[in-house]
């Protein structure tokens, strides 16, 4: 009997090798084709800024031509100005160094008794608008007191204290000694008024200044003013000594008591021992 015929039996279908999270991404593009997808508005934004460069160098060349000799005015201007500003103090540095030199020779010669040499020097100095001005006039008011020439002195005092442009500590140092020069010619409540702003503790000139406005107080018969003022005098460690002894005396003899150690006090009056 013959042997039956093996009947054939399909073979099982095999799963795929490689899953399907091994593929590579569908893409439909490649980066050469996304560059060139691009390009376009790449080129459209290079566009637009040379445009906007364009705009922006005709608002300036116009800017320029409207408003370009204006501002080459205008920088010119201001060069010639600092070069001026430059030029004047420099200059001014130079004339300020030969006044002083001026001045400090002008003084040598006073002190050396040679009047002739430093009035020339001053009359010089004198007509300057700075500071080396007033000093100079106060320097001659000084020159003509010594030669006995009161009115001359007090008038170059009296110019330098009206002074509007001189600096405030030589207008006082002037209003002391133009006060001081005419003195007794001056009515009591002029020398008041006149010294008042220095005759005040505190100011550099309260020694003098206040020892005038006393004097001019008892003038008035104004005790109960003088006496007070020179009390203060005398406690005033800022005032010169002399000043300090004289206005010790008369607040005592005004009745005010401005004696800080009567002990020590009494020792410096006593009279000398024969």
């Amino acid at each position: 009997m013959a042997a039956p015929i093996a009947k054939h039996r399909p073979q099982p279908k095999l799963p795929d090798e490689s899953p399907s999270l091994a593929l590579r991404p569908n893409d439909p593009q490649s980066p050469s084709q996304q560059v060139a997808a691009r390009k376009p508005d790449l080129q459209g934004d290079v566009f637009l800024r040379e445009v906007d460069d364009a705009l922006r160098e005709d608002q300036f060349i116009g800017a320029f031509r409207r408003y370009g000799t204006i501002i080459g005015v205008a920088v010119a201007a201001l060069l010639l100005g600092l070069a001026g500003w430059l030029w004047w103090d420099h200059h001014s540095k130079t004339q300020a160094g030969e006044a002083g030199e001026q001045l400090t020779l002008a003084i040598d010669n006073l002190r050396d008794g040679k009047d002739k040499d430093a009035a020339a020097a001053l009359d010089t100095l004198a007509a300057r608008g700075d500071a080396f001005g007033p000093t100079a006039q106060l320097l001659k008011g000084g020159m003509a007191l010594k030669a006995g020439k009161a009115d001359d002195a007090a008038k170059q005092f009296a110019a330098v204290a009206a002074d509007t442009g001189a600096p405030q500590p030589l207008r006082d140092l002037a209003t002391i000694r133009e006060i001081a020069t005419n003195y007794e010619k001056l009515p009591p409540q002029q020398v008041i008024d006149r010294l008042k702003p220095l005759a005040v503790p505190g100011n550099p000139w309260f020694g003098s200044a206040g020892e005038m406005t006393g004097m001019a107080y008892i003038k008035q018969g104004r005790g109960d003013l003088a006496g007070p003022l020179f009390g203060s005098l005398a406690k005033d460690k800022t005032v010169p000594e002399t000043i300090r002894r004289r206005s010790q005396q008369l607040a005592g003899l005004l009745g005010v008591d401005a004696v800080e150690d009567p002990g020590k006090a009494a020792v410096e009056l006593a009279p000398p021992a024969q």
